[in-house]
């Protein structure tokens, strides 16, 4: 269930996550409307530590997030309460009964993921299917763990979890090997159902279970950044000062006034109203301090002297930890793809620029920068093949060929930018020069071919369809002028106003600029096919290719114009 209403979420909560947590106030907020989407704390709190790692969250908005996953988190366990209800319930309550809701919204769900068309249908049918699942889990548990209220054993192990530090380190434990608290606290909850578990022993082990939810994170943070780190002991330090602080004012409050409740059998929602108490009250008390908390995880974690702590800085967006919520992962991807995208324009404009006046200086650049982008590809085919063994939406899924399909054109990209850069550098040591009307052309070509890849650059980059539709008709008129210049460079053979050896130069020159206009054209394709449906990029090109598409013509004409070829010399 939770699984699929973070895939319905689009990515979108984690991406508001990242950009709108700098007051903290609204940082709690998010953290916890974002957990009770993922429905658990656990994982909010390990994608805090990748963002954190990643560089997108700092050290004190991911304070404000983990206390508000902790309020988050409440909203399973009064979830789960619902398979506790009695009859004694009014009539509405009672239509939410696990016996009245879980046969209706299972048959439900099986009927909309077989019937509906629309994977966002079929998505709501799946996460129905879940919550009816998990109230028949919960009932099933129920039942079978009530005739443990009869065993002297299990009442003898209930009574010594009483004990305020066995109750806690139980709870810790359980929580640790179960790997998330929501399941642990259902676990409890189940056993309330039974009668066998009193307020004095679940009290403390809700207290362990809300430390225990910290362990996944704290693992996670292993061989992550400085801050990275310091975010999972804030995450664990709020949860151990509550818990001290909570258990505290309860112990010396029942020995004053001698609570008459604490013996009685506890039910499940009122272990969701103690679970939700301790958090929102936790977080109420703490919030002041959130300052002193970072500061205790700093000195935790200190500063540390790096030479390499910024190495590799842009890889860090490629967090396995994202790679749980994997419509994040795949935004995190585009964006590391972006700063490929530039790199590329970047050798290919470098390279440009030593073709007429030769630079040493230049043409290392050249290279290096194509170095670069052979990492990043690298980088992100490995990243995205792990996104992609992930249960993905289609949309999803689509999205990941369409970046793997990017990353391999912007790396092509780079490599004709280095075959233009061994060019240039072949025309500097034979000391080749083209004539004024070959140069004029070629200027005439470049302008077209950089403004094709800005645009494509720009259009990956907004995911602005309308741009990506202005590539099209720009790679065409691209095409023709290659035509042209080969057809002039042969009248200028004829006429022997060119050698055979600048012929074979420029022919290197102007296939490396086409064949870039292509891999220009396949991106801006992927992009259309991203942000819209397939079958709009296919009816886009099959229109293209028959002559039907006004706004594309429009375009091709008005690019003719601009990039038209000077007029040749008669003499």
């Amino acid at each position: 269930m939770g699984k699929y209403l973070e895939k319905l979420s689009g990515g979108k909560l984690e991406t508001v996550l990242a950009k709108l947590t700098s007051n903290r106030l609204t940082a709690v907020i998010f953290g916890a409307l974002v957990t009770a989407v993922l429905q658990s704390s656990t994982t909010t709190s390990v994608m805090v530590v990748g963002l954190v790692n990643s560089g997108i969250l700092k050290l004190s908005q991911a304070v404000g997030v983990l206390m508000g996953a902790n309020i988050g988190t409440t909203i399973t366990s009064w979830i789960l309460s619902l398979a506790g209800m009695g009859d004694e319930v009014p009539f509405v309550l009672k239509l939410f009964k696990p016996a009245s809701l879980a046969g209706i919204l299972g048959i439900v769900g099986i009927l909309m993921r077989m019937i509906a068309k629309k994977e966002r249908r079929r998505d709501v049918g799946t996460i129905l299917l879940g919550f009816s699942l998990l109230m028949f889990g919960m009932t099933t548990m129920a039942d079978a763990v009530a005739p443990l209220a009869e065993l002297p054993e299990v009442q003898n192990i209930l009574i010594k979890f009483s004990n305020p530090l066995l109750g806690v380190l139980a709870g810790l434990v359980l929580t640790v090997l179960v790997q998330s608290s929501a399941t642990s606290i259902g676990i409890l909850q189940a056993f309330c159902v039974s009668g066998a578990v009193t307020y004095s022993v679940a009290i403390p082990i809700i207290m362990g279970q809300n430390i225990g939810t910290c362990f996944k994170a704290l693992i996670s943070a292993i061989g992550a950044s400085k801050n990275a780190k310091r975010a999972s002991f804030v995450h664990l330090y709020f949860n151990m000062i509550g818990t001290v602080l909570f258990l505290a004012l309860f112990y010396i409050t029942h020995a004053i006034f001698d609570f008459a409740f604490v013996d009685e059998s506890a039910s499940a929602a009122k272990i969701a109203l103690i679970h939700s108490m301790f958090n929102i009250g936790t977080t109420v008390v703490l919030f002041p301090f959130a300052g002193l908390i970072e500061k205790l995880a700093t000195l935790t974690i200190p500063d540390v002297k790096r030479t390499d702590e910024n190495e590799n800085k842009e890889f860090k967006l490629l967090d396995v930890r994202f790679l749980d919520t994997p419509t994040f992962a795949i935004e995190q991807c585009k964006a590391v793809t972006l700063n490929m995208a530039n790199i590329a324009k970047a050798a290919l404009f470098t390279a440009v620029e030593i073709v007429d006046r030769f630079d040493k200086n230049k043409a290392d650049r050249v290279e290096e920068l194509e170095e670069d982008a052979d990492v990043y590809e690298d980088e992100l085919g490995s990243y995205l093949v792990k996104v992609a063994n992930k249960r993905l939406s289609k949309k999803d899924s689509n999205a990941v060929a369409k970046i793997l399909h990017c990353i391999s054109d912007f790396e092509r990209i780079s490599d004709h930018a280095l075959n233009i850069k061994e060019t240039a550098a072949e025309m500097n040591s034979k000391g080749l020069h083209f004539s004024g009307e070959a140069q004029k052309e070629l200027e005439v070509l470049v302008r077209a071919v950089e403004n094709i890849v800005t645009e494509t650059v720009e259009a990956f980059a907004s995911e602005d369809i309308s741009i990506a539709r202005k590539v099209e008709p720009l790679e065409q008129v691209i095409d023709d002028l290659t035509q042209q210049i080969k057809g002039r460079h042969i009248e200028r053979l004829v006429k022997g106003k060119c050698t055979i050896e600048l012929g074979f130069v420029l022919t290197d020159l102007i296939t490396n600029y086409e064949r870039i206009s292509d891999h220009c054209s396949n991106i801006a394709i992927a992009v259309i096919q991203m942000n819209n449906d397939v079958e709009g990029a296919h009816e886009y090109l099959d229109k293209i290719r028959m002559g039907g598409d006004r706004d594309y013509s429009k375009e091709y004409l008005a690019d003719e114009e601009t990039y038209a070829l000077p007029v040749v010399s008669e003499e």
